[in-house]
């Protein structure tokens, strides 16, 4: 990986100390900044000094804007892959104006896009007494809980989905939302959207649908947490260190 170069074999990026060696490359195109990302077939052979590591291994060995650069290009190689076609006549997209791509038969047109989910971390109690809800989905690695998170559905808001997301995964009413921050997600090509969120009312009771386990945990009783790349964490972090000055 390189300032001006990216490249993809499947999902893993391509690392190296110098400029990275030319490719026969499947798929190519430069994003908006002017950085060329390009993807190479499986069966590419790796060249000397390269290693191919999964954005989630890559972390440890990028800085944080690197790894956001390498993030946004797997977006972009995503959305590109899976619009070859147009959804209304089946013909074969061509690029449009600007970032697009257009039907050269029925004119429909398609722009980049994200799939939105909110995640929100809920809190109730004062001082030692405060206490978070985390949940664990059976996809989670062992041990590891986090703030409770879903996608939005067609004409809802941020704040509804919050409100939906945590009554029906959770069994919780929430008030006072406030907006933490926001993150791309490449796994595949999310955006999240984060907000704290105080307790109002309910029984905590996960659904078994979507939900391993769910608890109510103090700082004196933290399970594993997500890791460092992830808003969940940042957000866990930040209460934290709030509970801290508190």
């Amino acid at each position: 990986m390189s300032e001006a170069r990216i490249v993809y074999q499947g999902d893993r990026l391509w690392l190296f100390a110098g400029p990275l060696p030319e490719v026969q490359a499947e798929v190519s195109l430069t994003l908006p900044e002017g950085i060329l990302v390009e993807r190479v077939a499986e069966e590419h052979p790796l060249p000397e000094g390269v290693e191919a590591l999964g954005l989630r291994e890559a972390f440890d060995r990028l800085d944080p804007e690197a790894w956001a650069r390498a993030g946004r290009a797997y977006q972009w190689l995503e959305w590109e892959a899976g619009h070859r076609f147009c959804g209304g006549c089946g013909r074969e997209l061509a690029p449009g104006e600007g970032h697009s791509l257009e039907c050269p038969a029925c004119g429909l047109t398609v722009f980049p896009s994200n799939a939105t989910a909110v995640i929100v971390l809920i809190q109730r109690g004062e001082g030692s007494a405060r206490a978070w809800a985390l949940a664990r989905s059976p996809h989670f690695k062992p041990g590891v809980y986090s703030a409770v998170a879903g996608f939005t559905e067609p004409g809802e808001s941020l704040e509804q989905a919050v409100h939906r997301e945590v009554a029906e995964e959770l069994g919780l009413r929430v008030q006072n939302l406030r907006y933490f921050g926001s993150q791309p997600w490449p796994f595949p090509n999310g955006l999240m959207v984060g907000f704290t969120a105080d307790y109002l009312d309910g029984e905590l009771k996960p659904n078994p649908d979507e939900i391993e386990d769910a608890r109510w945990f103090t700082r004196a009783d933290l399970p594993l947490l997500p890791s460092a790349l992830s808003i969940a964490r940042w957000m866990l972090d930040a209460a934290l260190a709030e509970s801290d000055q508190g």
